[in-house]
This record gives C-alpha cells, structure tokens and sequence, in this order.
C-alpha cells in the first residue's frame, strides 16, 4: 500500500537544487509548494506561491500541516566578495532563515521537521585529515563567518515542536545547466580540466541522487538534529579528481590552470578562487552512524552514471 501523500515546503527551491528536490518528492506523489520571488509556474504536484525571502507573509500558511520544510534560500556565492555582495549573500540567508523560523512558530500544527541549507565549508582548509561533525575544525573567514551566522540563526529560532537540521553540503554533481559538474565538463572538453592550484586540495562532492535521498533519510530520521554533513564518503584532492572527469570525457589533455592564473579568470568571470582552492575535505559521520548506505560512494561511478543518463532527476 503506497504511502499517503505529504505536503513538502521548499523556501527558496527555484534555484537549481530546489528544481530537483520538487521533482523528486512531486514524482513521488507529494504535494511540493515552492516559495520563490516570482511566485510562478505550477505543473503536476507542484504548487509556486511568492514570498519575499525577508519577512512573514501570506505564504506562512503554507506551513500549517508541511510534513518538512528544506529552506534552500540564498545569494549564490558564485560572485565577487565585494561589499554589495557580502552584504546581499548574508542577508537573503539571515533573513530568510529567521522568516522561515517565524512563521514555524506561529503555525497551529507545525512541521516536524525543518532542514535548512549550511555549507560544508565551515570547516577549515584541511588536506590533513577528514572533517567530521564531531571532530571537525570551524575555519576562518567570510565564507565560514556566514555559515556561523546562518546556523546561529536556525538555532536560535523558537520552534519547540520542530526538530531542526542544518545541511552541511558538498559540492552536487548533476546533469545539467547551472550545476558545478556542468562547467567542469565543458571546461574538461575543452582541454583546459586539468589541475587547479596546486592540486592536493581536496574536493568534497554528493552524487544528486544520494542528496535526494539524504534529505528524505534526514526527515524519516528524528534522531539526527543539528549540523549533518551532506558529502560522500570519498573526498579526493583536486589532481585526481580532474584526472577521473578527463577519463570520463575520453580527453587525454587538461592544461593545469595557477594559482594566479586563476585569479585572473575569477575576475573576469566575477567569481572568487575560493570555489575552487579552498581544501573542503569533508565525511558524513552522522549520516554513516545512522545507517545511510551512499549509491554512489566513488565519484568516477557518479560522474560516469551522470554522464552516461544524462539526467538531472
């Protein structure tokens, strides 16, 4: 006997994750509502209702009822660290954080559980050892200063009767325009996929399919609360893990990309080297201890699968 619908809230889920969470739970037969600026679109089990990211508005009664809320909301930090910037990518995450939380207290039967979007760069620059939700180090900086903030934010909102997740996530690969494996394919096809920096920095990453149903274990899983780390189990340094995209694509030649040489394409491409330097050698302690098997522990399987199908959901 199939399972009774559920009505899934997804702050923020426009964007390209939000895209495939909606469609994963909506094929599902789930009622997914989508809070997004414009409000529009509907198709099949979906349902887009405008919010403003900022404040408690008509949209909070979507939450009355909700089996879950994943608040996916946020500027991409794929951009210049300038003032404007820093100011806009710390407040679409505050506030829309703090909004969230308000209307959950508010709502006469609140959602169970509310998942809400972190970083797996809070930690520091390691190549040394793995970080962990319980020994992992915090790092320094203005990525990691917003992902404080952010979490700060979801657990100081005042939600008895919601258990609350924040989602530490790695790098999604996926099919398809605006995800990071995108850019590196076409970079890879290109003759210019070879190592980056250094190379030794290491690569955290999530095949789309175990970040789908990550979120789906997170919610059917009441004893994991706070900080999860979404990754794979396998991070590998850079230098290996363009060599494995080359060996995908077929392309024996990758051009090695400088520190400095990178600087200049971030400026043109007003974008920051940290998305590409910083040593994210992130392992899902919690989501291992609780039983979770990874489909795609590897990522040369992952990238393969992907490129392979083609397919986003």
């Amino acid at each position: 006997m199939s399972s009774p619908a559920r009505k899934i809230v997804l702050p923020g889920g426009s964007g390209f994750l939000g895209r495939q969470l909606a469609a994963h739970f909506a094929s599902g037969g789930d009622e997914v509502v989508v809070l997004s600026r414009d409000g529009a679109g509907e198709g099949g089990n979906t349902r887009f209702v405008r919010w403003d990211g900022a404040a408690v508005g008509a949209w909070a009664e979507e939450l009355e009822g909700a089996a879950a809320v994943m608040n996916l909301a946020g500027r991409s930090v794929n951009c210049r660290y300038n003032a404007e910037n820093r100011r806009a990518i710390y407040e679409s995450r505050l506030n829309s954080t703090r909004a969230v939380g308000e209307a959950i207290a508010a709502c006469r039967e609140p959602p169970p559980v509310w998942i809400n979007s972190s970083s797996a760069t809070i930690y520091r620059y390691a190549e040394d050892r793995p970080m962990d939700e319980a020994t992992g180090e915090i790092g320094e900086g203005f990525s990691v200063d917003v992902c404080l903030k952010w979490e700060k934010t979801l657990r100081e909102a005042g939600t008895p009767h919601t258990r609350k997740v924040a989602l530490r996530s790695a790098l999604v690969l996926a099919a398809g325009k605006g995800g990071v494996l995108d850019v590196l394919l076409r970079l890879v096809r290109l003759g210019l996929g070879g190592t980056m920096g250094s190379g030794r920095q290491y690569v955290s990453w999530i095949h789309t399919e175990d970040f789908r149903r990550a979120v789906e274990w997170i919610i059917a899983h009441p004893e994991l609360e706070g900080p999860v780390n979404c990754a794979a189990p396998n991070p590998i340094p850079n230098r290996e893990f363009m060599r494995i995209l080359r060996r995908v694509c077929g392309q024996s030649i990758g051009l090695p990309a400088t520190r400095w040489m990178l600087e200049i394409g971030a400026f043109f491409l007003r974008t920051e080297t940290e998305l590409m330097l910083k040593s994210r050698r992130v392992v899902p302690g919690r989501l291992l201890a609780s039983g979770f098997e990874f489909r795609y522990p590897e990522v040369e399987a992952a990238v393969r699968q992907i490129v392979r199908d083609g397919v986003e959901g």
